[in-house]
């Protein structure tokens, strides 16, 4: 059986996605064993073979993504991404169109609209984030036809996601009240909760729903990668896509 995450979420019927985690693949250690990426070392025809696996189960090979902890969307109803785009989110209002992105610690965000009309997923680092990644996703797919809703996955949690000021700084230069996201510690140092900032962002953004959140990818090495924890380690997906 797949040790896969399916959101907990009020979607639309044919909305369908899952989030990946570390076990059920072919990849050795430190990449054991479902590992997803072929940028950070693995055998690359083991992490095909994973791939393999995964597609299994999809309606068609999803848009992988070159990920730059940028804050460009991409529209796969228009760019063919079977292959590779440069961009840290995707969406799509074609079923069978999966959207995916890899992720290691980084947030994982996953949205639908109320209507079933459109999906699209966002690699949500802290850079991107701080840079309006999740706002420019939200204004590039539009609310105006029906309200969307949003899941977020699993990701370094706030006990361990320890960062500079320069990282505080750059969301309340954004935003005033990102300073909540923020708990100081005695070495100079910031504890960061992704998921709040998350939902800052969204709900700034208009995205009035919002599930998921609090799953700690770092405090759970026997079911997810971490970069933060391990350094030299695989990576997982979040992936969505509509049903006809």
């Amino acid at each position: 059986m797949n040790d896969w995450i399916t959101p907990d979420w009020p979607a639309p019927s044919n909305v369908k996605a899952l989030f990946t985690t570390r076990n059920g693949g072919g990849s050795s250690a430190p990449y054991a064993s479902l590992n997803l990426g072929d940028h950070v070392g693995d055998d690359p025809l083991i992490v095909k073979q994973n791939r393999a696996l995964l597609r299994r189960f999809l309606p068609g090979e999803p848009g992988w993504l070159k990920q730059v902890h940028g804050t460009e969307s991409i529209d796969f109803d228009e760019h063919d991404c079977t292959s590779s785009c440069e961009s840290d989110a995707a969406f799509s209002r074609r079923p069978g169109v999966v959207c995916a992105v890899l992720v290691a610690d980084c947030l994982p965000v996953l949205l639908c609209d109320r209507a079933g009309t459109m999906v699209a997923v966002i690699h949500a680092g802290w850079r991107g984030m701080a840079e309006g990644i999740i706002e420019r996703t939200v204004s590039a797919i539009g609310t105006l036809n029906s309200p969307l809703m949003a899941w977020l996955g699993p990701a370094i949690g706030p006990d361990h996601f320890e960062v500079g000021e320069e990282v505080r700084k750059a969301f309340i230069e954004r935003d005033e009240t990102s300073a909540f996201a923020f708990i100081s510690r005695n070495n100079g140092k910031w504890l960061a909760d992704l998921f709040l900032l998350a939902r800052q962002r969204l709900t700034d953004a208009g995205v009035a729903e919002i599930y998921g959140g609090g799953e700690c990818t770092f405090s759970n090495p026997a079911r997810f990668f971490s970069y933060r924890r391990d350094g030299k380690t695989g990576r997982m997906a979040g992936l969505i896509w509509l049903e006809q």
